[in-house]
């Protein structure tokens, strides 16, 4: 992916802070082949997209299609309005998004995230399976805490939310994090489901990687609520239509 020349001289630089920043920002708005697509399709549009237009038209849930168009809105390239659409009646109005007036090429799409997936599910394919589902568990333990540990303090009573309001929370955060998480009961038990999966085909080449999902939630909920085990009920990878993380 390119951006056009920048009006600056080109001996304009960037501190290594700056430069990382830019550089993640871009990857995380556009690493993504569905997100790149749906921003091209809203490119094309001359009224603008809804959330409901993108999900019939890639074929994706609407909470997936949301997260999408809200990621590219956040990063600057899609604007956000809020529509009645015509003869839409008396119903509650529609975001519509339009392409931003920046200009984006998207000649040679950013593979870092891709690239570094990839890296890490050979690595650990060349660990022993039950030695490598444990480091990926944990590496997403680790990452868990700490993204709990970011939310507001007001969410962070470990041990006096409920279950259910841990999991919302839980949820919420890995929706920001690309998983379009969800919770619900099913069969008597609890679980937060996942209609998208941000490790997208590297997780189907090597399973694996969802034992790092997994300790997400573990190290999130292990934060928010105390100590649970949480198992794996579906995954993507395994050929489910999503994936599923279950509280007895």
């Amino acid at each position: 992916m390119a951006r056009k020349a920048p009006s600056a001289p080109a001996t304009t630089s960037l501190t290594p802070g700056q430069f990382s920043a830019t550089v993640t920002a871009i990857a995380s708005a556009f690493g993504d082949p569905t997100r790149r697509q749906i921003y091209l399709f809203a490119r094309d549009s001359d009224h603008g997209v809804t959330a409901s237009q993108v999900a019939e038209e890639f074929r994706v849930h609407p909470n997936v299609a949301r997260h999408h168009l809200d990621k590219l809105a956040a990063a600057g390239h899609l604007e956000v309005a809020i529509e009645r659409s015509a003869g839409a009646g008396a119903g509650r109005p529609s975001k519509c998004y339009r392409a931003s007036a920046e200009e984006i090429e998207l000649e040679a799409p950013v593979r870092t995230d891709d690239l570094v997936l990839a890296l890490l599910g050979r690595a650990l394919a060349a660990l022993p399976a039950e030695t490598a589902e444990s480091l990926a568990e944990q590496v997403g333990i680790e990452y868990g805490t700490a993204m709990a540990a970011a939310l507001p303090s007001s969410d962070l009573a470990a041990g006096q939310r409920s279950l259910r309001a841990a999991m919302q929370s839980v949820a919420d955060a890995l929706t920001a994090h690309g998983f379009a998480a969800r919770t619900e009961r099913r069969d008597n038990k609890l679980r937060i489901v996942n209609n998208h999966c941000p490790f997208g085909d590297v997780a189907i080449e090597h399973p694996v990687l969802c034992a790092v999902d997994r300790g997400m939630v573990k190290g999130m909920m292990g934060t928010l609520h105390g100590s649970l085990e949480p198992s794996t009920a579906a995954s993507l990878a395994q050929g489910d239509t999503f994936c599923a993380t279950t509280f007895s």
